[in-house]
This record gives structure tokens, sequence and C-alpha cells, in this order.
């Protein structure tokens, strides 16, 4: 199958949407689970416009990619400046990425009202800009590789086609298209450059970008790859693509879509009469696809019913994949009942030296036992953290290495003032991997704790299951 490049700009592109904010801790999130999904590239923003693309590029530098390659972008140089004295293109180069995108007007309207220059300083502004950061050992997309970019997403798919196909004939490199959906065309758009001759496909994942957004690569991908027949990402990775968008809105921190094609809640349910029916028979009578090829699922009834009692409520799964796994395997009797809350309780005043202190206290049930423990910590959330350590590390010594690494609040309901419906994720590591949770309150306590304990009981559920595959396997060490 021929090879498409995947180019993704979430990170850049996308965070020109709408409501949209990444950290420079979230652009690292989402970079290492579209480096493990398959992505080629990822552009991580624009070094020098802004301190947090600053901070991804000085941490990207220093961590491992085992598939992608990290992309700066920026512009040509400025008309008044020669390439070494230009500060964007100083900026990409000190960005240390492995590949530079840079922009460069192609169209005589953004050159005399835009930028103001004739076209033949244009031609040198391009010119200029790419020689200079290619002596500098970086590969330039816009040079080895040509991307068309339909920038005010207005392009029908046949006149992509028309421009693609024209460009393939005159030049003799590899190229891209970068589509925006204004005219709700940017995947078509996308398919329709492939299928005469670009080879390099730039979007974001679930659409995400200025205005209506860009080329979706939830869709492009899966299109390319089951539809026609391409080389987008190792098969195996593809089931990834529902887990990958989802975990992308919620670190993004917004809602998903769920009538989105192919990693939708929606997607693949159906509720006519006669499409279900049929669907019971034959799937294919109703379904595209197969939906565990992008990682999306037909849910048992029992299961669909109490995710849609818990999203009524405000709780939203994308992202706190361990509570969603306890979820399912609780209504399966899988998870044993690790300890249960009998009382909480938090307070928060001033020591002797006139410092803040916060101290929570809990009475916990484990195994039969009452616990009883009180911590200290940086705030309501890290005191209730450790005392729950205090209480159960007698009875589960592994969770010593427990640590609450990430901690965010979404209010829901913010109409309803002190009285508003929060949700919280956390993130727990071990020091090995990383889960998340979630809980949903008007108590941002309650609601913290919900999520609290559902991370360590992730992590004792994965802990006993693990000690039982051991034994089965190596019989003598219970002996």
């Amino acid at each position: 199958m021929p090879k498409i490049e995947l180019f993704d700009t979430t990170l850049r592109d996308g965070t020109q949407g709408e409501h949209v904010t990444l950290s420079a801790r979230d652009k690292m999130r989402i970079a290492r689970r579209l480096d493990a999904f398959g992505i080629d590239v990822i552009e991580g923003g624009w070094p020098g416009s802004n301190p947090k693309d600053q901070a991804f590029f000085e941490q990207a530098r220093n961590a491992e990619w085992p598939h992608a390659s990290i992309c700066a972008f920026g512009s040509t140089r400025h008309a008044s400046n020669p390439p070494p004295d230009d500060d964007n293109l100083q900026a990409l180069i000190d960005a240390n990425a492995d590949v530079v995108s840079i922009f460069g007007k192609s169209w005589t309207l953004h050159v005399e009202q835009a930028l103001g220059v004739s076209l033949e300083t244009n031609l040198e502004l391009i010119r200029s800009s790419v020689a200079f950061l290619r002596e500098h050992g970086t590969r330039v997309i816009g040079a080895d590789t040509l991307v068309l970019c339909d920038t005010n997403g207005g392009s029908l798919p046949h006149d992509i086609r028309e421009v693609t196909t024209t460009v393939h004939k005159e030049l003799d490199t590899t190229l891209g298209i970068h589509a925006h959906n204004d005219g709700d065309c940017a995947v078509a758009n996308s398919l329709a450059a492939v299928r005469a001759g670009a080879r390099h496909v730039q979007g974001t994942i679930n659409g995400l970008g200025e205005r209506c957004g860009n080329a979706d690569l939830c869709a492009v991908i899966p299109d390319l790859q089951l539809k026609m027949g391409y080389d987008c990402v190792p098969e195996d990775r593809l089931a990834d693509l529902t887990d990958l968008s989802r975990f992308t809105d919620e670190v993004a921190n917004i809602d998903p879509d769920d009538g989105a094609p192919f990693v939708g809640r929606s997607a693949f349910t159906h509720k006519g009469g006669v499409h279900v029916s049929a669907v019971m028979k034959e799937p294919s009578t109703y379904e595209h696809i197969e939906p565990d090829a992008v990682g999306n699922r037909r849910a048992a009834a029992q299961a669909v019913e109490r995710i849609k009692e818990l999203e009524h409520l405000g709780y939203e799964f994308q992202g706190a994949e361990a509570s969603f796994e306890l979820l399912l395997r609780t209504l399966q009797g899988e998870v044993p009942d690790f300890f249960e809350l009998d009382r909480m309780r938090v307070w928060s005043g001033q020591d002797d030296t006139g410092e803040q202190t916060v101290e929570a206290s809990l009475a916990l049930t484990v195994q039969d036992q009452r616990k009883l423990a009180v911590a200290e910590g940086n705030g309501p959330v890290d005191a209730l953290s450790n005392a729950m350590q205090e209480a159960l590390c007698s009875f589960y010594p592994h969770l010593d290495d427990l640590r609450l690494s990430d901690y965010k609040v979404r209010v829901l309901t913010p109409q309803d003032g002190t009285a508003a419906t929060v949700r919280v994720l956390i993130e727990h590591s071990d020091g090995a991997s990383t889960w998340n949770t979630v809980g949903v309150s008007e108590n941002i306590l309650d609601a913290s704790w919900q999520a609290l304990a559902d991370g360590v009981r992730y992590a004792l559920f994965h802990s006993t299951a693990d000690a039982v595959t051991d034994r089965a396997r190596n019989p003598a060490v219970s002996a």
C-alpha cells in the first residue's frame, strides 16, 4: 500500500480554535499519545511566539520519540531582515526540532496586499529562508515537502484535485495538503488531494482549529486506510483512534462531538427498530465498518444505561480511562471491595507561626477493620490523598509508590453559583505508568474523593490481577 505521511497540527493550529487552550504539559501528554498512535510529524507550535510553545520545545528536545518527528512552525523571514538576523528563523533553529514547517505566500492577493512586497521579492523571501534553514541541517516542510494550503477553507474537492494534479505534473517533490473546514469539505478535500498524488496529509485530532476547524484526522485516517487502501498507521494502532480522540478532547477540556464519524459515541448507535433488528442479524446492513476497527464499540445494554445515567449527571470518561474500566469491571462483578469510606473531614487553619495548614481525616473500613488516619497536605485534595495512603499502606504496602501527579476541576453548571456541579479529573502515577480518573458532585471534596478512590482502586485491582496471573504462570510461587 502507498505510504501517507501524517502531519498532526493539533498542538499548533488546533489551539487556534475557540475555547481550546493547552498548557505545555497538556501538549506533551497529547504529543506522546500521537507518537504512540503512529503519527509521523507532530507540529508543536511556533517557537518564540509565546512562553507555552517555548516550554514545549524545551521539554520535547529532552524526550524520547520512538516514532514521530517533532516539528516547529514559523514564517519566512521579514522583508527587511537578512536570514541570519531574522528573529523568527533563529527561533526555529534554536527550537532544535527535527522538522521545520514554514509558510510562504503563493497567492498574489496575499503578497501584494498582506505582505506589501513585489512578487519577485516574495520569491526571494521564500528561497533565502528555506536555504538558511537547510544550511542548519533542518528538514523543511515547504521545501522537502510542498504543502498546498486551503487556508480559508473555501475550496471544493474538484478544485483541490485539479490544482494538485497540475502541481504534481510540474514539480518532482512530495506534495501535501493542509485543508480547513469552512466549506465543510476539509476531509473530502484531503482525500481528493491524495487521489491526485499528494502523499503528505495535515490535520488535527477531532478537526480542532480556527473558525470551523481543520481536516479531522479521526476521519481522514480511517477513510484513507480502510476504504482507499493507503498505509497511514500500523494496523494494530488504528484501533486506538477512538481513545486518542476522546483523550484529546478531555485534555483540551472541551465537550466531545457524539456525532463525530468513526469515533463519536453515536457513530455506531442505532435507535430505529428496523435498524436495530437488522444490525443484530448482520451489522454491515447499517454499519460501514466494524466499530472495533477504530476502537469504538457497541456496549452491553446494562453498561449503556449506566453510562447514560452517569453522563447525565456530568461524568465524562474521555481521558478518564481508569474510571471507565472500573465501571465496566464492577458491572461484571470483577472488582473486590478493597475499602469503604465511613467518614471524611477536611479543615484548614494557621499554625503557631501563622502558616496556612490543611488537614484531612479519614475513617475507612479495610478488610473488615476500621482504620483511622490524619494527614496534612498542600491543599485539601493533597491532604486527602496523604490520609488515604496513611490508612491503606499497612494493608497494601505497594501503594507507597502511588503519587497524585495532576488535578483538574471543571465547573459544569456555572449558573448555579456556589451550588455548581463540578467535574474533577485526577492523574495518578506509580513511577512506571499513569492513569486518570473522574468524579462529579456539587461538593468539590466529594468529587475529588471519588476520583482519588477510583485511582487507588484501579492500582489495587491491577496489582491483584497481576499477582493472580503470576501465580497461574508459576504455581510454585504460591506453594
